[in-house]
């Protein structure tokens, strides 16, 4: 008998697992798995040294970095100044407004 009654208090413990809490939906893999990234335009107000400066001051990029990136912005007419989750880079490109300058956030191919 006083086998029986552990066996019977074992089973009594284990809780049924449901199987949603074992699998995630595949958009929810896809959506976490994608980047976005805020993207700055050329445009014809700001000066260059500028651009760098807001790339320095508000991602806290080395001058190389924001300097090489403001080239891109200039000479290319755009760069991708930052990467990561849609919030952060709504957050980036509101910030990127906020000092006058051009830019839009999309989902990175």
């Amino acid at each position: 008998m006083r086998g029986g009654a552990a066996r019977s208090l074992a089973t009594a413990s284990v809780a049924p697992v449901e199987e949603r809490e074992l699998t995630r939906e595949p958009d929810q893999l896809e959506a976490t798995d994608v980047p976005w990234v805020t993207i700055v335009w050329n445009d014809p107000v700001n000066l260059m040294s500028y651009v760098a400066y807001v790339f320095r001051s508000h991602f806290g990029y080395p001058a190389e970095r924001a300097e090489r990136l403001m080239r891109d912005v200039h000479e290319k007419g755009r760069a991708v100044v930052s990467t990561g989750t849609r919030e952060e880079m709504e957050r980036d490109t509101e910030a990127m407004h906020g000092y006058g300058l051009w830019a839009t956030f999309r989902k990175d191919d």
